[in-house]
């Protein structure tokens, strides 16, 4: 017989899960802090860490405007409210800019990796002998347990250089956690393969339809800024 008790416990553990599972939607400020130069971290309000149930160090899954994803790490900062900071980096991995709104909703579970693909941009290791799985990535990884996605682009900075690797694949698919007993895989790719993917079409690139997107990202914004509008406006969709 399951006690009063334990079923209150039952359902609190619930409601956390689901909140955790719940996306919420936020606009992308550049990033500070603690997270300027962290190409796996985005900073939270506390506002936006209560509402998802999330503590430092969580794993989030975060969504851009043309479908593209990416994992990051949670980190606290000084941070408006329905707003989420993220580096240059990140924003590339999700194709948004400063001022888009990003999805976000914790990752429960991630597992460790046990392998990846990457390949450095060719143009970015011109004039490098050294050897790039140990004097890049392994360094890199090493240090710390870090989130990769496939499809997302690492820039490792050593030996006075700065070369971009792209995540061709990992094991589990399509994200892990990447930790010194991932096997990392490592081969070339031209440059012009990653700017044709950096350049793929997304609803904003669509011709004669700006004006609706436009005014689609107002509304959004504004249900950002002041949610209690939706309280009391009849008729407002779910999808806004």
């Amino acid at each position: 017989m399951v006690s009063l008790v334990d079923a209150t416990k039952d359902k609190y553990a619930t409601a956390i899960l689901n909140r955790e599972l719940q996306p919420i939607q936020l606009i992308i400020d550049d990033a500070d802090g603690v997270v300027k130069d962290n190409n796996i971290a985005v900073a939270l309000s506390l506002f936006a860490r209560d509402k998802l149930g999330l503590s430092l160090g969580d794993t989030v899954m975060l969504k851009g405007e043309k479908r593209r994803e990416t994992v990051c790490i949670v980190k606290f900062d000084i941070c408006p409210t329905n707003h989420i900071q993220m580096n240059r980096v990140v924003r590339n991995n999700l194709r948004v800019r400063l001022g888009d709104i990003v999805s976000i909703q914790g990752c429960r579970d991630v597992e460790h990796g046990k392998y990846i693909h990457v390949s450095p941009v060719d143009d970015t290791v011109q004039g490098i002998t050294g050897n790039l799985l140990e004097v890049y990535l392994k360094p890199y990884f090493g240090k710390f347990h870090r989130p990769v996605h496939k499809g997302d682009v690492v820039i490792v900075h050593a030996a006075m250089h700065a070369v971009e690797f792209k995540v061709i694949e990992t094991e589990p698919s399509p994200y892990c956690i990447v930790t010194l007993d991932t096997v990392i895989h490592c081969y070339p790719i031209k440059h012009e393969e990653e700017e044709i993917s950096l350049n793929e079409i997304g609803y904003d690139d669509i011709g004669g339809v700006r004006k609706q997107l436009a005014q689609i990202k107002k509304i959004v914004e504004l249900s950002l800024k002041h949610p209690q509008l939706l309280k009391t406006i009849e008729g407002v969709g779910v999808g806004v």
